[in-house]
């Protein structure tokens, strides 16, 4: 008894991972967080300006804020539009997210008082970097066969 309904609920699980729609959700889900800071920046500019300058102290700042929007942006589209652009997507995200929070959330050099909140940043922030590195992964299996 135990053993079917068990073989039922792995079916069932199979089916609903098959399905194209929830690669599509969880691809948007990978890139919302992306996307919605890019838009962000773009709609306040002064302020991307100034968390460019407050996170990183990286000059010129104005250069450096355009260019997160750019791979922002840029990289949540590719990565939600799937296929052979997902690899593309998550990578310069991955990339971006590597060099941010080296940059910003280098907790063993923050003062006593914010290197707990950096450390948890900074983790999780590892964790967006193995989400993305699995959707990378997982659309160059597909492509190939």
């Amino acid at each position: 008894m135990r053993d079917a309904a068990v073989l039922a609920a792995e079916n069932a699980v199979e089916r609903l991972l098959a399905q194209p729609w929830l690669a599509l959700l969880a691809r948007i889900a990978a890139a919302l967080p992306f996307l919605l800071s890019g838009l962000s920046k773009l709609t306040d500019f002064g302020g991307a300006i100034a968390e460019v300058r407050g996170l990183t102290g990286l000059e010129p700042a104005i250069l450096f804020a355009v260019l997160v929007i750019a791979t922002q942006l840029i990289g949540s589209a590719l990565l939600i539009a799937g296929g052979r652009l997902t690899w593309i997507g998550a990578g310069l995200l991955g990339g971006f997210t590597i060099v941010a929070t080296l940059y910003a959330h280098a907790f063993w050099l923050k003062p006593e008082a914010e290197r707990f909140l950096n450390r948890n940043i900074f983790f999780e922030h590892v964790s967006i970097l193995g989400g993305l590195a699995l959707a990378a992964i997982l659309s160059v299996r597909k492509a190939q066969r």
